[in-house]
């Protein structure tokens, strides 16, 4: 960082102080709970705050809410195993990934009915649009690709291998994507008009990265790392800025771009939120209670809370060798929604 530029985050974070960051950051608590109908798995949340609709990943569909009064105004039906949403305003469409056996399925945003279904990968998991290229793409964890997609004619334009298990990615706005590649424990940069991987950099000491957010401005990452570790890292270099500790079990993280706060959404039941005091220097300013399985979030940006979804699960089974990491059954009636603010 220049002297300069230097001298003015110095000013910034002084004047920050001053307004109550250090006491302000962290007051954040559960302010609501909102029960959905459904008892199967579920994963990523997307808000669209400008249209004020949240899109629930849930059971084999995607139950869509009003995001202020928090009311069930539709469903997508027909989702298996579905995974992320991104939705296309300007087309009037959204598409959903649906892991089994690895399709996208793309639905009317006004009517919320399927239009068609687009085969991919097996475990086709993340989705994102990146503008400069004008395409979709999706990470397809265990076939280890990478499928894009034009949203214009609705067709597969290229998969490309990668040589291990991607998980979340973000688009830059500028020709890049970054995806962690959670076996390898890494950051992939890749652009996104070439299709080419550019730059591959490690996140040690992070380890088994999920969840993925930027600092658009400021070319920050922010990795959530399974070792309880989240790690920032300079988006121009790879160079590993500082690390954090983080709750257990991540698989989201967000950053809000108003507040400067990067939030962890962790499956042990916690909500960490860290304060960027300036592009090299953070401080963790509260872990949340939240629920146990409250792992993936969004966050509003009209509003600044964070819904999460969660459901309580019955008893772990032993390990066999068919599923050796088992986990507990859903209780019936239990999935939910909780929002965060302050």
């Amino acid at each position: 960082m220049g002297k300069l530029k230097a001298l003015l985050w110095a000013g910034i974070l002084a004047l920050g102080t001053g307004l109550g960051w250090a006491q302000g950051a962290g007051d954040y608590k559960v302010l609501q709970k909102v029960s959905l109908p459904g008892d199967g798995g579920f994963d990523f949340l997307t808000l669209d705050s400008d249209r004020r609709r949240v899109y629930v990943t849930h059971d084999d569909r995607i139950q869509v809410l009003d995001a202020d009064t928090l009311k069930l105004v539709g469903t997508v039906a027909d989702v298996p195993r579905p995974h992320g949403v991104v939705v296309l305003p300007d087309l009037g469409k959204g598409y959903a990934t649906s892991g089994d056996p690895g399709s996208v399925v793309v639905f009317d945003l006004k009517t919320l009915k399927g239009i068609s279904r687009i085969p991919t990968s097996p475990d086709t998991d993340v989705i994102l649009y990146d503008k400069p290229s004008g395409k979709i793409f999706t990470f397809d964890g265990d076939s280890r690709n990478f499928t894009v997609i034009d949203p214009v004619t609705d067709k597969v334009v290229k998969t490309v291998e990668l040589d291990g298990s991607p998980e979340v990615a973000v688009s830059d706005g500028r020709g890049h994507l970054f995806d962690n590649l959670e076996s390898e424990s890494q950051v992939l940069k890749i652009d996104s008009r070439t299709l080419r991987i550019t730059r591959r950099w490690p996140l040690a000491p992070g380890v088994s990265p999920s969840g993925l957010s930027m600092d658009l401005a400021h070319h920050r990452l922010f990795s959530g790392c399974h070792n309880k570790t989240l790690v920032v890292m300079n988006a121009e270099n790879g160079k590993v800025v500082q690390t954090l500790p983080i709750g257990g079990h991540v698989d989201g993280t967000c950053f809000d771009p108003i507040s400067a706060t990067i939030f962890s959404s962790n499956g042990d039941g916690t909500l960490t939120v860290i304060h960027e005091d300036s592009p090299d220097h953070y401080t963790l300013v509260q872990n949340l209670k939240t629920e146990e399985g409250a792992r993936t979030l969004a966050f509003d940006a009209k509003t600044g809370r964070i819904f999460l979804s969660t459901a309580r699960r019955g008893p772990v089974p032993a390990p066999t060798k068919e599923d050796p990491k088992p986990r507990g059954k859903i209780v019936p009636g239990t999935f939910h929604i909780l929002v965060v603010g302050k």
